[in-house]
């Protein structure tokens, strides 16, 4: 089925900015795709464990079976293929890999791994591994989690299990995605999986992530045998004070220390925000730094992986004008811009995707950069063919494509571009009922059919590429 397709509404992608290695892709992450969940050794992770709380995700919806990618892979990398991109980025399901956390390889998991590689490879696509996408297997959780040290070395360990699998074919392993929610929507706000509401355990959580980078990366570095190109995900939006007034620029400034700078500072620089630094400590909690930990995150790296969805105010007053909240803390309230929103209720704005990406160039300069994540969910209406004629999904895409390329002609080395999602999946939160994905998944038949965003992307793709 190949649907005609209209032109997008909105600014049609920019071709001749992107250079002939621009790379194309689509992305997924393993608990959001693969099902199996207790198929040939794999233990629960701390999502399997948070579905079966009652409340935590919308309709009890779970990944045990998801988008059955485990038994589908072939035909999927097939879909793959179909849209003519160049890079597939995956992430590698931890307890499946290594069950438990600790201990030797599990062969049946390491193969499933290995003949996706293949699979991907004989198809032309590059892999682009993601070696944590939130899978921590349960029994690491109960020893403490990502507030405990231990969790970065078990981290390292692992990671070494599926670089020394991989690496004779895998050319780019990134460590982590989007650090940011694991510490601060796993520890702190509680929404995501383990469910934990616990300042002093984010914040230690943050380290600790930032240090299982470091770790993996020095580790892998060490063992190669041939270049390979080592790199983080991190989310990341835009924080601009909603007015002039001091409260709101302060407010900017926090949102901007906690979403960006404690990543990317230390990263980069070997050394947390000192701002950050003293705002944590007015909150009765520190970063747990042990001598040579930041040497350790600061170890150099490839490429900095950038997942944007929306930029966005903050305000330093409540909505009733309170500059202090019941614990006596300064108001940081997020204000959206007015704009159009997505299904999730997320603004739509790509001008701030160029925005921080010229800020990064800026700030972090000498980093390549590669968008690993920019999509969107609407209310889908296949019709009777489950065709989705997505006029809203495929407008985004083209106007976040042309933001990067807006970014690009102002400096930022942008030097790649994966489209969030291949295909409908497990939301998080929100399980089945948000659909990122340009293909449309049918989860009582599983049967996968591309929509209109994805017809685009592929010969907007074409296009650039002068087929």
């Amino acid at each position: 089925m190949n649907p005609t397709v209209t032109p997008a509404p909105g600014p049609l992608l920019p071709y001749a900015t992107f250079p002939p290695d621009f790379r194309w892709g689509v992305a997924t992450s393993s608990y959001q795709i693969e099902g199996a969940a207790t198929e040939d050794g794999r233990t629960p992770s701390i999502w399997d464990t948070f579905c079966r709380v009652p409340g935590a995700v919308r309709d009890g919806d779970h990944g045990d079976v998801a988008c059955d990618h485990y038994h589908r892979m072939p035909q999927d990398v097939a879909l793959i293929k179909s849209l003519g991109v160049d890079s597939y980025r995956f992430s590698v399901a931890w307890p499946r890999v290594q069950p438990g956390g600790r201990g030797p390889a599990n062969p049946a998991g390491l193969a499933f791994y290995d003949r996706l590689t293949d699979e991907l490879l004989a198809a032309g696509i590059a892999p682009w591994v993601t070696l944590y996408h939130w899978d921590l297997p349960q029994e690491l959780e109960d020893a403490g989690g990502w507030p405990n040290r231990d969790t970065a070395y078990r981290f390292a360990d692992y990671a070494m299990l599926v670089f020394d699998k991989l690496a004779d074919r895998v050319d780019t392993f990134t460590t982590l995605n989007e650090p940011w929610c694991s510490a601060w929507l796993g520890y702190q706000i509680g929404v995501h999986a383990p469910g934990r509401r616990d300042f002093g355990a984010a914040i230690s959580a943050v380290h600790h992530l930032l240090l299982g980078h470091g770790l993996a990366t020095q580790r892998m570095r060490a063992a190669q045998t041939r270049p390979h190109t080592y790199g983080i995900t991190l989310n990341m939006g835009t924080a601009d004070p909603a007015t002039d007034a001091p409260a709101d620029r302060d407010a900017a400034r926090r949102a901007d220390g906690m979403g960006l700078r404690i990543y990317l500072d230390p990263l980069r620089h070997g050394r947390y925000p000192e701002d950050m630094v003293a705002d944590i400590a007015a909150q009765g909690s520190a970063f747990p730094v042990r001598d040579g930990d930041l040497e350790i995150i600061s170890t150099p790296f490839d490429v900095l992986g950038v997942n944007f969805y929306f930029g966005q105010d903050f305000s330093g007053t409540d909505e009733n004008g309170n500059t202090v909240d019941g614990d006596g803390l300064p108001v940081v309230r997020q204000v959206f811009p007015g704009t159009a929103r997505t299904a999730m209720d997320w603004p739509i704005t790509p001008e701030r995707f160029t925005q921080l990406l010229v800020r990064l160039h800026r700030d972090y300069p000498g980093l390549p950069l590669v968008i690993t994540e920019n999509g969107a969910a609407f209310d889908d209406r296949p019709d009777d063919e489950n065709f989705v004629r997505d006029d809203d999904r495929t407008a985004y895409l083209a106007e976040h494509i042309a933001a990067v390329a807006a970014a690009r002609e102002q400096g930022a080395d942008v030097r790649g571009y994966f489209a969030w999602s291949l295909m409908d999946n497990f939301e998080w939160a929100e399980g089945y009922a948000k659909r990122f994905g340009i293909v449309h998944v049918d989860y009582t038949t599983q049967k996968r059919t591309p929509k209109q965003s994805a017809l685009w992307y592929r010969d907007a793709i074409n296009r650039d590429r002068g087929r």
